[in-house]
């Protein structure tokens, strides 16, 4: 084991919180593996071992978030995304593999999926648009964190006004999933699509309601004005 990795578990587990730890699982349906720390401790932690490794090769820091990912501990893949979103700058088009990868193999509830797909792919597609067209396979994969991934990576862009044609594209895919998770996935892509494009979101939403679930309508339109929410949910 690295040292560093070594040196962070150990404070993990020196912060760790046992209300915090019965409580986490609360949060989950599936089964997740938490020390118990909570987040706003986490994130100070993964900042201060940051200032560690920042000067390390690219290739070596998401090397140890490799291992971070592949510990299956909760807090671990919360530090493995601040670490990899910070490298943002340096990112390349080979990184995407790596990125794929992790959603792939060690995602597996919806806070470590948010947590980085929210930012550290995010990011990179807004770097490297030419992607975007991965989504699509991921929403059409076994997967459901790859699908749920399909969607909330483009909640930062889609805050932004970017992105609206593929946002729409992977809301047609995921329109009819049975999933809630990747349900309400889409409909937080699409709620933060409308806080820039909001007309453009509410006709959507309109043209396909029908098909669209409650719970899913519900995440879209939320932060619309009240009369386009009446509007949307009437029936």
């Amino acid at each position: 084991m690295h040292p560093i990795l070594q040196q962070l578990r150990a404070e993990l587990q020196a912060s760790a919180d046992p209300r915090t730890l019965a409580g986490s699982q609360n949060f989950f349906k599936e089964e997740v593996k938490p020390y118990g720390v909570k987040v706003p401790r986490v994130n100070a932690i993964a900042r201060e071992f940051y200032q560690r490794v920042k000067d390390l090769p690219k290739d070596e820091i998401f090397a140890l978030c490799d291992d971070l990912w592949r510990s299956g501990m909760l807090e671990e893949t919360f530090v493995a995304c601040e670490w990899s979103e910070r490298q943002l700058k340096h990112y390349t088009p080979e990184d995407f593999a790596i990125f794929e990868r992790w959603v792939m193999n060690y995602v597996n509830n919806w806070a470590s999926c948010d947590t980085l797909c929210n930012h550290t792919v995010g990011g990179f597609l807004e770097r490297f648009p030419q992607f975007l067209p991965e989504l699509k396979k991921w929403a059409g994969s076994n997967n459901r964190w790859a699908r749920r991934a399909a969607a909330v990576s483009l909640i930062v862009p889609a805050r932004k006004g970017l992105f609206l044609e593929e946002i729409f594209a992977i809301a047609d895919l995921l329109l009819t999933d049975a999933d809630d998770l990747v349900r309400k996935g889409y409909g937080w892509m699409l709620k933060a699509a409308s806080q820039a494009r909001q007309n453009a979101v509410f006709e959507y939403v309109m043209a396909h309601k029908a098909a669209m679930p409650r719970t899913a309508l519900r995440y879209a339109i939320e932060k619309m004005p009240q009369e386009l929410r009446e509007r949307a949910m009437a029936k």
